[in-house]
């Protein structure tokens, strides 16, 4: 389609869809999960998972996106419609733009929460604060959901959201070339290394004084990566190493469609997908393996952060602060480690936002700058429970950034494979690639992902579901109804957009 917008180089797409891959998960949630299921036997699942969901997923939805955007698509929905002309295809299409802005909805505070650390760090705002307690006090300060001698109002909370909703919806408005893929080309490069820095650092700590016989560089690595083969006997591990490639890869978000959807026609995209891949198991395994819970064995134990590493919030935002304020040169590292964190968020923000962006323009012949301020106000007021109440952050992220993931993944990989059909499939995900693509990845992506998705599914649905359901109260009520609206919304909008054929 004539006049749509594309990437300028090869590379700057592959660090645009590197960054939306790379976010908290990689730093914060993987060396956690790997600790709490078998350490280094966790690989082995995690690899497994990799190779038969991951990677054949990721080359899927590239393919899905530049199919799409061949026909003038850059949101979910209308490639949905496309590739299959039923009614309900581009309704199913709408979990690929409601669950990326919904997420969005608590990923841009989540974000600002980093850059306004970074800035506290910097100017020494909680230095001197002892033990988790004190930091966690600062952290609720902050957030606004207690009151301490820190801070008295939500004026700092909020001039660090909006400041990151700024950068965010100013990245936007440049386009794809012009904002999307500048800000790639700067923000990854720097967030790689601040984090070989970081990590550097960290693998070159001393004990504190009076430090157990555990507390050692070696001990913390170990804590990662030694393996606990016991561990492969058991599902849950399995379960949670398939969901962790599910999650870090972002597939499933309906953000790797819109992204390869301005790509030129014949563009290789399964050299493209594996690059992209490639970036985020490096940031994850190397770096995010290496730093947080490594340091946090050094200054606290082992027997202390295997409680530590279950909270991302509190490995991330407690115990590194307390960490970074003990040695020399603290603030600026711990400004460093926040600020790693801000672009690692930064550029995944952008991402989730690009979707619905495209759907305003594509569905309603609305212009880039009008489209782009419509979402930003939209993402004000709708962001407005997160900031306020507590609870509603992780009932957003369980419905739209976990469960929707899902299903959305289970809906694509039987659409792509089984309705669109695997031979026209095989053929978008081969063609212009520079690389040869294994035949294997054709029954993967027709048997094998499809099932392991529906086995992540249903035990994704009996382990987490039952808690969820059995949380209360009028605020959890309200973010039910709030999912509920952002869906049907979309949905409407949807509807009149595909009503007309594509212009």
């Amino acid at each position: 389609m004539a006049g749509r917008d594309r990437w300028a180089t090869r590379i700057g797409l592959v660090l645009a869809l590197a960054g939306n891959a790379i976010g908290l998960g990689n730093f914060l949630r993987f060396p956690g999960q790997a600790a709490a299921n078998g350490g280094g036997a966790f690989i082995i699942p995690y690899f497994v998972s990799l190779l038969l969901i991951g990677v054949p997923l990721l080359w899927a939805e590239c393919a899905i996106g530049r199919f799409g955007g061949r026909h003038g698509y850059g949101h979910t929905a209308g490639m949905f419609h496309c590739m299959w002309k039923h009614p309900v295809s581009k309704y199913i299409g709408v979990f690929g733009i409601f669950i990326p802005f919904t997420v969005a909805l608590y990923y841009i505070p989540i974000t600002s929460w980093c850059l306004a650390f970074s800035y506290f760090s910097l100017t020494g705002a909680y230095e001197g604060l002892q033990g988790q307690s004190e930091v966690g006090a600062f952290l609720h300060g902050f957030q606004g959901w207690s009151s301490n001698e820190h801070f008295d109002s939500r004026v700092p909370l909020y001039g660090f959201f909006l400041l990151t909703l700024g950068i965010t919806v100013l990245t936007l408005s440049g386009g794809i070339a012009r904002g999307i893929e500048r800000l790639a080309r700067v923000a990854l490069p720097l967030l790689f290394a601040m984090a070989v820095l970081i990590a550097v650092r960290v693998l070159t700590l001393e004990p504190p004084p009076g430090a157990g016989p555990d507390q050692t560089v070696l001990s913390g690595l170990g804590f990662v990566w030694n393996p606990d083969l016991t561990a492969l006997t058991d599902p849950r591990v399995w379960l949670a190493a398939a969901g962790q490639v599910f999650f870090t890869l972002s597939v499933g978000w309906g953000i790797i469609h819109t992204y390869t959807s301005y790509l030129p026609a014949d563009e290789d995209v399964a050299l493209t997908g594996l690059s992209t891949a490639s970036l985020n198991e490096f940031a994850e395994i190397v770096l995010g393996g290496t730093i947080a819970i490594t340091a946090s064995v050094v200054f606290f134990g082992i027997t202390a952060t295997q409680q530590i590493a279950t909270q991302t919030f509190d490995l991330g935002f407690q115990s590194m602060a307390l960490i970074f304020q003990q040695l020399p040169f603290g603030r600026v590292l711990g400004a460093l480690w926040f600020l790693l964190l801000f672009f690692a968020g930064l550029t995944s923000a952008v991402a989730i936002t690009q979707p619905v962006v495209a759907l305003l323009q594509e569905g309603f012949g609305v212009s880039r700058g009008r489209a782009v301020a419509w979402v930003g106000l939209a993402l004000l007021i709708l962001s407005t429970p997160v900031l306020w109440w507590e609870g509603v952050l992780d009932e957003l992220d369980f419905w739209a950034g976990a469960y929707a993931l899902l299903l959305f993944g289970l809906a694509e990989s039987v659409v792509f494979a089984w309705i669109f059909g695997m031979d026209r499939g095989w053929e978008e995900i081969t063609r212009g690639a520079r690389i040869r693509v294994p035949r294997i990845v054709r029954p993967l992506l027709r048997y094998v992902t499809p099932l392991l998705l529906a086995a992540i599914l249903i035990g994704f649905t009996f382990q987490g579901l039952p808690d969820v359901l059995a949380r209360g109260g009028w605020m959890i009520w309200s973010a039910r109804a709030l999912l509920v609206a952002i869906f049907l919304a979309l949905s409407l909008l949807v509807r009149r957009a595909l009503a007309e054929p594509a212009q």
